[in-house]
C-alpha cells in the first residue's frame, strides 16, 4: 500500500492521543503546535476512520469514548515502537542490563571457558542472567535458535548449517587421551596404524546428521577405528580411561585439564589429523541485536584465552 492510500499515519495517532490527554480541540493544537482547525480536521478523520466519536460532550466537558481510551493505549505502543525504530542504532549498557541470554553448548568444551565466561559476564552484566543449555542429540537448536529460546549454540560440526551465521570462536589440535600406563604412551610418536589397532573410547555423536570430526576424517581414508566403548558426556570419558587401555581422542585444551588432576597424558594425534575447530552460531534475527553483538563478543574474547599455540 502506498504512503498517499495509507488510512492512518504517525501524526493522526499523535494526535488521538493528544487528544484523549487533553479533551480539548484548542488544548490539543496548542500542545502539538498546530493550528485548531487542523486537529479539528484530525479528529474528523479519526472518527471515520474508527466509526467512533473519539471525544463526546458531557456536562464536564468534553470526555474520550471507551473505543478512544483503548485506541490511546494501543497507538501509544505503535508510537513507541516507531520512535524505537528511527531513533538511530540500538544502545545496549551490559552494566545495566538485566536481560536473560540463553547459549548451549556441548560438555567437550574444557570448564575453565564457562568459568571464565561466567566470571566476565558477572562482571560485565551483573543485573543480567544467564541460562546454559545442554546439547543432546535430540534437542533442536536450529528450532531454538529460530524460535527465540536460545541466543547463541557452540559446537564444532564439520560441516555447520548453511542457514545460520557462524564465528570462530577456537581452533586447537587433537590429542589421544590415554592411560600413563597404556603402552602407547611410551611408543614415541603415535602413527595411523598404532591409532587404529588401539580400542577407543568414543562419544555419543551429538547430531545424527552428521558424523564427528575424527569419524569424519577416518572416512576420508576409508579406515575405521575401533569403538569399544561409548558414552553420552565427555566429561564422565577421562575418568573412564584410568588403569584401561582405551584411548580418547579430544582437542588439546579439553585434555589437559585431566592431564593435571588424573593419571593421564596427552600424545599428539596421528599426522594429518585436521584441528577441531570450535564455533558459535546464531540465527539471522540476532545479527544485528546490540546485547547479541556484545555476548559474541564476550565469548569469541574468553575462547581466545583458551587458544593453544598452533605449533
Amino acid at each position: 500500500m502506498s504512503r498517499s492510500t495509507d488510512p492512518i499515519d504517525t501524526y493522526l495517532l499523535r494526535v488521538l492521543v493528544a487528544l484523549v490527554a487533553e479533551r480539548s480541540v484548542s488544548r490539543t493544537a496548542a500542545r502539538m503546535n498546530q493550528t485548531q482547525p487542523a486537529i479539528s480536521t484530525a479528529l474528523r478523520r479519526l472518527r471515520e476512520l474508527f466509526g467512533d466519536p473519539i471525544l463526546v460532550r458531557e456536562r464536564s466537558g468534553m470526555v474520550p469514548t471507551e473505543r478512544a481510551l483503548q485506541l490511546r493505549d494501543r497507538a501509544r505502543d505503535a508510537l513507541a515502537e516507531i520512535d524505537r525504530m528511527l531513533s538511530g542504532p540500538e544502545r545496549f549498557d551490559p552494566y545495566a542490563s538485566t536481560s536473560s541470554f540463553h547459549i548451549a553448548l556441548p560438555d567437550y568444551l574444557a570448564a575453565q571457558f564457562l568459568v571464565d565466561a561466567t566470571a566476565r559476564f558477572r562482571t560485565e552484566a551483573p543485573q543480567a542472567r544467564l541460562v546454559v543449555h545442554a546439547l543432546s542429540s535430540t534437542y533442536d537448536y536450529e528450532r531454538a535458535l529460530a524460535q527465540g529460546e536460545l541466543d547463541i549454540v557452540i559446537g564444532n560440526w564439520p560441516q555447520p548449517p548453511e542457514r545460520l551465521h557462524l564465528s570462530l570462536l577456537l581452533e586447537d589440535a587433537l590429542v589421544c587421551l590415554m592411560s600413563a600406563r597404556n603402552p602407547l604412551a611410551a611408543d614415541g610418536p603415535l602413527t595411523l596404524e598404532c591409532y587404529l589397532q588401539a580400542q577407543h573410547l568414543v562419544p555419543t555423536p551429538l547430531t545424527q546428521a552428521q558424523r564427528g570430526v575424527v569419524e569424519t576424517h577416518l572416512a576420508t581414508l576409508r579406515r575405521t577405528r575401533d569403538a569399544r566403548m561409548t558414552v553420552p558426556y565427555f566429561a564422565l570419558a577421562p575418568h573412564l580411561l584410568v588403569g584401561t587401555d582405551l584411548v580418547f581422542t579430544t582437542a588439546r585444551h579439553f585434555a589437559e585439564q585431566f592431564v593435571r588432576t588424573l593419571p593421564l597424558v596427552a600424545v599428539p594425534a596421528p599426522p594429518g589429523f585436521p584441528r577441531m575447530r570450535f564455533y558459535q552460531l546464531w540465527h539471522e534475527r540476532s545479527q544485528h541485536q546490540a546485547g547479541h553483538r556484545w555476548l559474541r563478543g564476550l565469548l569469541a574474547s574468553v575462547a581466545a584465552g583458551l587458544a593453544t599455540p598452533t605449533s
